[in-house]
Formats: C-alpha cells, structure tokens, sequence
C-alpha cells in the first residue's frame, strides 16, 4: 500500500486514466448539503487566499485494461464524483455562455484533462459510477437539458453547482484555482493489501454505510473485476430489487432464519461475516436470492398461492409486524417446495395474525416474540423424527404450550381485555385493523377499509358522542355520566360511518335515520345498530356481548392432539443436584411448561437466561456490574472482553458461553435462586446414550 498527498485534480488528470467505482459500492448519495459544504470550502480557498484545503483520501486499487489505466475507487467515490460534477457545470455553463471566464480556454482545459479523453470515443468519459447512476451522468455531458433524469442525485447536484456558478460573486477562474488546492491523500493498494480490512478500516469511524452496504462490499470486493460485474448482475441487482433496496432488513430476516436468533440492527454484517465466511460464493448467492424472491411476495402480498393468504399478508404488513417475518418467509418457501399445503400455510399465517392480535389487546410484553418466531420452525421440525410432516400441528402446539411473555391468551382473558379496551385510542393501524376484521370476516365481496378511510370516505365515529348533548343525557337517564365515561371509547360505543362528521353529537335517532346513517349505511357493521330503537347501556351491552363473541370467530385460539414423545426420553429437573450431566447430550427442555428442542446446552443455557432477563431486567443489570459478587468462572459481565466466547443479552450485559455444561447448570441454579423460581420448572430431556449417569438411568427405571 502506498500514499502520497496531491491535489484532487492532479489525481483526475490523465488522459489514458479511468476512475472506476466497483459495481459492489453503494450509488452516488451526497445531497445537497453536502455539495453546499464542498461548495464554502472552495469559496474559502479564495477569500483566505489558502494554499491548500485538505478534503480526505482517495484509496484505490490501480488495474491495468490494455492502454487505460483503471483506479478502481474503494474509498472516496461521492468526493470525486462530486468535483467532477463541479468540473462539469463549469465546462457546460462556459460553454452555453451563462458564465464568462477570464480565460477562454478554460472549459476544454477542464473537459480534456479531467472529464473526457477525446480519443476514447465509445469509452470517452474517465468518471465511470455504478451501473445505475451511468445513465444519469452520460445524459449531464450532452447539451440536451430535456434528457437529463431529474430524480438522480447526480443531475440534483450538478443542478445545484450551476446555480451557485451563476450566483456566485468570485469567478469561474477562482474556483478552477481553488480547486487545484484541494489536497487529498491518494492511497494506491498493490495486489497483496487486502482491499476488504481496509475499507471496514476506512468506515469505522461513521461513514455512514448501511449493514446492506457492508455485506455487499464483503461479498463482491474480493473478486476481479470481471467476476464482481457478474455477480452484481446475476444476484446483487436482483437482490436489491426486490428487497426494495433494504438489504439490511432482509439480511436480518435472512440470518433470523439460519442461525434461529434475531441479530441485533447493528451487528448484522458482523454476524453475517461470520456466518458466511466458509460459505461457496455462488452456493451463498442463490441461497440469498432464493430467500430474497419470497421476502418480495411477503412485502407485495403476492404469495402466488391464495388469495386468502395474500389478504393475511396485507393485514400483517399494515400492522406493521416485521418480526413475524422470519417465519412466515420459511413457511411459504415450504409451501412452494410442497413439504407443506397451501391450505396449512393459510392456517398457519391467519393463526399468527390472532397470535399477534390477542396478544396485542392483552397487552402481553413484545420482548419474546423476535426468539420465538426467529426460532419457531426449526423448533417445530425437531419435535420428532418426521420433520415437516403434520407442521401445522406441531406449529399449534408450539404456540399454545408457551407461557407468560410467549403465551397465547386464552378466550376468557382476551373476552375481558377486548370489551374493557380504550379501543378509540390505541394505535391508528390497530383501530383500523380492527374495524377491517369486523366489515370483512368471513365474506368474498370485501371492502378496501384502509382505502375508504386514507380517502375519507369512511371515518371511526362514536354512537353515544364523545360530548353529551342535553338529548343525550336525558336518553341515557339517571346514570348518563357514568354510562358515558364507562363505555365511551370501548369497542361496543364505536364503528364505521359515511356520514358526515357534523352529525356526530345529533341524537341516536337522527344518526340512524339520516343521510348515510346506520339504516342507510353499506356497512355490515352497523346491521345491529340500525335495528335500535334507543343507544344507552342495554344496547351497548347487547352490542359487546355480539362484538366480543364475534372476535373469538375472527381471531381464534386453535387446538391440536398432538403431543411430542417425550417420555420416552431420559429426564431430569434443574433441581436434581445429584446428577452429573457433563457427557450428556440434550435433546428438549421445558421451561415453565413450555417445551422447546435443541441438540445444544449452550442454546438452552442463552435462551433460559434471556427468559429470566425479560422477566425481570434488574438482577443480571446488578450482577453484570458488580466486581465482588461475580457468578461462577466470571459468567456474567457488563465487558465482553472480560470473557471467552461473550453472548450479548442485552444492552451492556453478556454471559460466557464457552464454559462446561456443570458450570451452566450450576449459573443456572444460582439464578433461579435469586429470581425466586422453582428449579422443578426447568426439565431436561436427554438423548438416550451410554454416557447417560447410573443414578439418572436408575431414576429413569423407578419412574417407569
């Protein structure tokens, strides 16, 4: 690697050079601040009478292509892009005779020797960005203003500098001289640097490049140049198209996938290079494109499949769920791979929306739900030696045999928390969401609810007003006050209207037989409405008592026979202390009830203490930094360097995963002690081996 200090122009200058920025780099993204920041500095060169200006570095890889020299662009691509578009408002606006220089000769000084080589007449301009910002570029060389692209950032900018040319109080002669003094650190890497290390050297300090844009460079920067365009068009391209460009989302949900857990926002390229890192090029490419076609159909509702599918799928993405995500992108690739039905795939997506739903309105924490869908069909394949057959089964019982933050509200907790819900307050894409289930549910003819009510069309109105008219307190009787506070905003006291909101604190009767009111409305929702002859708090709980009922048919809670064979698997309890369980090998383990698979003690060992931490964030925050009252071989620390093989939990807390199973069992213990729990909660079931200890093979004995 070798680096010299010259000037940004000296660097661009050459007619045989050709600037390539690699297919793996991110698209041209300064705005226009930052073009207005380049723009002072240049204006201060000038009215400081400045030598130089430093304004970074420039690392590149220089290859040679028959009689060009390319310098592919590692480092420093939006700086050089950048001035070059300044150097090309200048030559065009010299050209087009909106500026005057001092020195007629100054746009094809700049055109010659820093923007085009006349003599390349097919391969003329030296700037060359990726392939998506090529057009845009091309089209600011022709004189023709029409074809320029007006949505690309390049012509925005370029935009900006002719404004600022033709504002500007000092010349176009200064600013060319300013520009010679614009100093950067030129950085050329011979064939033995490795370009990788490098750029993540280069872009740890804030840069701000996405995860996306990391794993993109990791993956396609070791590759010649031939192989790097290959890749990028036969997978990268296509990736991001149908990620939309978020590559960082869909990675994650990618590796959520292969490695069961949900990674942190932050740490996705790292994780990912770990993962990947033994991984065929071509082998990882397809695995990603395979998984990047279905994440499309899950964002455009278009399973290809079922209509009823894609309609659950529009649901979710209205609420916002990306942590389902994970999942459902594995259940509909087995779907399409025919280890499972359609018809089980429509079971399973609308037992995941009620899953969601119930939970939501019994306000169950949130804070398991990324582990156990991140994990959920792998723990359903593993239930027993059939993989993915009877899945829907296995998938109904995963989720009801979890409890408290995983659990599955049952009919009578849920009956309670729905009918006794501030409905009209909680969050816009939950009220909407509720009130498209109840008009929709169980019909073919359906109506865009979402739509009608962007567009106003619809709007979420209250029956008993939200303010009591003197009608309205004589209606409601001796107990109006109390009635209206208690029943307001509950589920019973609204629905869906056309009328006009003007109408809103009329009396029941002129809301029901006016214009667009509920004897007029299209509505299915207001069917029961229309039939009253008064709005007070007989009606309202008639109307809850059907609303509530209704719910359990919209968002129900499904059943299943099945059970895993566990009996038949040696086990033992975290209380049974007599038990070496060092050569063991462990096959599931159920934690309050709840019954999960793993082949590894380290996965049970992460999974239980992160159940015991969003129980109760308290005591491993207290444990992680103590100094004295350290756990067993310093498990626990707020300092991942303190430990072996860290596992982050949560912020600034990390336990150590490279220790032996007697030592996690032992932490485990100590835990459970302090969280007040029953060791009897925690049990393991073991693969049957000769390694299995004599006193746990003569328990196994008594127990049958």
């Amino acid at each position: 690697m070798k680096g010299n200090e010259t000037n940004i122009l000296t660097f661009l200058e050459g007619p045989n050079n050709r600037y390539i920025i690699p297919v793996y780099q991110r698209r041209y993204s300064w705005t226009e601040d930052n073009c207005r920041q380049l723009f002072k500095d240049i204006l201060k060169v000038i009215d400081q009478r400045r030598k130089s200006h430093f304004c970074g570095s420039v690392v590149a890889k220089v290859i040679g292509n028959g009689s060009i020299i390319e310098h592919h662009i590692i480092d420093g691509q939006q700086r050089m892009t950048t001035v070059t578009l300044l150097l090309l408002a200048m030559r065009n606006m010299v050209n087009d005779k909106s500026i005057t220089p001092l020195q007629p000769s100054i746009a094809e000084q700049i055109n010659e020797s820093y923007l085009i080589d006349k003599w390349h007449i097919n391969d003329s301009i030296k700037l060359q960005p990726v392939e998506s910002d090529r057009s845009a570029l091309a089209k600011l060389f022709d004189a023709n203003k029409d074809d320029y692209e007006p949505n690309s950032r390049l012509t925005q900018n370029y935009e900006y500098f002719c404004n600022e040319l033709i504002n500007s109080k000092v010349t176009v002669d200064n600013i060319f001289e300013a520009l010679r003094k614009l100093e950067i650190v030129s950085i050329t890497l011979d064939e033995s640097d490795n370009a990788q290390l490098i750029f993540e050297s280069l872009n740890s300090t804030g840069l701000a490049l996405t995860e996306g844009d990391k794993i993109r460079n990791y993956i396609l920067m070791g590759l010649t140049p031939k192989e790097q365009t290959k890749y990028y068009k036969d997978y990268w391209l296509k990736i991001e198209e149908l990620t939309r460009g978020d590559i960082s989302a869909f990675v994650r949900d990618y590796l959520s996938i292969k490695l069961h857990k949900t990674p942190r926002i932050d740490r996705i390229y790292t994780i990912f290079k770990d993962y990947a890192a033994d991984i065929n090029i071509d082998k990882l490419l397809e695995q990603l494109l395979h998984y990047a076609r279905i994440y499309n159909q899950i964002l455009n509702c278009n399973s290809q499949l079922n209509k009823q599918i894609d309609a659950c799928l529009r649901r979710l993405n209205h609420l916002e769920i990306t942590i389902v995500r994970p999942f459902l992108i594995e259940v509909l690739s087995l779907c399409k791979d025919n280890k499972i039905t359609s018809d089980d795939m429509l079971q399973i997506f609308v037992t995941v929306e009620s899953y969601i739903f119930r939970r939501y309105i019994c306000q169950v924490p949130t804070n398991a739900l990324s582990k156990i869908f991140a994990a959920l069909d792998y723990e359903i394949r593993r239930y027993d030696d059939t993989g993915t057959n009877n899945y829907y089964q296995k998938f109904v019982f995963a989720l009801n045999t979890r409890t408290d933050f995983g659990r599955f509200p049952d009919d009578d907790e849920f009956k309670q928390k729905l009918e006794q819900t501030d409905v009209y307050h909680i969050p816009t894409r939950y009220r909407l969401y509720i009130f498209e289930r109840y008009e929709n549910y169980g019909i073919i003819e359906t109506k865009d609810i979402y739509e009608h009510i962007k567009n106003k069309d619809y709007t979420i109105e209250h029956i008993m007003p939200q303010q009591l008219t003197k009608a309205w307190e004589t209606s409601l009787g001796d107990r109006a006050y109390e009635i209206h506070q208690t029943w307001l905003h509950r589920l019973a006291n609204l629905t869906l209207t056309a009328y006009n909101s003007k109408l809103s604190n009329k009396t029941f009767i002129e809301k029901r037989d006016g214009t667009n009111g509920y004897k007029n409305s299209g509505l299915r929702i207001n069917n029961i409405i229309a039939q009253q002859e008064t709005w007070g708090e007989s009606e309202l709980n008639e109307r809850n008592n059907h609303m509530t009922a209704r719910a359990l048919e919209i968002w129900p809670l499904p059943q299943t026979d099945y059970q895993p064979q566990t009996p038949d698997l040696p086990f033992c309890t975290l209380a049974d202390e007599g038990i070496d369980l060092t050569s063991t090998k462990i096959a599931r383990y159920s934690y309050k009830g709840n019954l999960q698979t793993t082949d590894k003690w380290s996965d049970m060992f992460e999974n239980i203490i992160s159940l015991l931490h969003a129980d109760d964030s308290t005591i491993l925050t207290e444990l992680a930094d103590s100094i004295i009252n350290k756990m067993p071989d310093n498990c626990i620390s707020n300092t991942p360097e303190e430990l072996r093989q860290p596992q982050q939990i949560d912020d600034n807390i990390y336990i150590e995963k490279n220790t032996s199973t007697a030592t996690k069992i032992t932490l485990l213990r100590q835990l459970f002690d302090r969280y007040d729990i029953e060791p009897e909660s925690l049990i393991f079931y073991l693969r049957d081996n000769d390694k299995l200890p004599d006193n746990l093979r003569n328990m196994q004995k008594k127990a049958q």
